[in-house]
């Protein structure tokens, strides 16, 4: 009892307007036709301060080569600016990014 079974395609043509509306990736259209930015100054100002507090973390976290090969100090490598400050600035920093992302203009 073998019934073959025919594949049916569904072809959903879509007007010019519709494509437009659905391809706008940077730039938003207002009530008047023109383009518009997606962020705003505030945004990118929160997102470039964001950016400057990762860069400051990882800043932090650089370093930590010894004076002499022949010694050992771990103080240099496991130092609390390294371990718990470093991190908490750049966690810190990747939230003002989400928080920049999420904030009205």
């Amino acid at each position: 009892m073998s019934q073959s079974k025919s594949k049916k395609k569904v072809v959903v043509k879509t007007s010019t307007d519709e494509q437009k509306k659905s391809s706008t990736s940077k730039f938003l259209k207002d009530s008047q036709g023109t383009q518009d930015f997606l962020f705003g100054r505030k945004n990118y100002m929160i997102m470039l301060g964001g950016l400057l507090l990762i860069g400051l973390g990882m800043l932090l976290m650089s370093g930590g080569s010894m004076p002499s090969p022949d010694v050992w100090d771990e103080s240099i490598i496991y130092s609390k600016r390294r371990t718990l400050l470093a991190p908490i600035v750049i966690l810190s920093g990747l939230g003002l990014q989400i928080y920049a992302i999420f904030v009205k203009k």
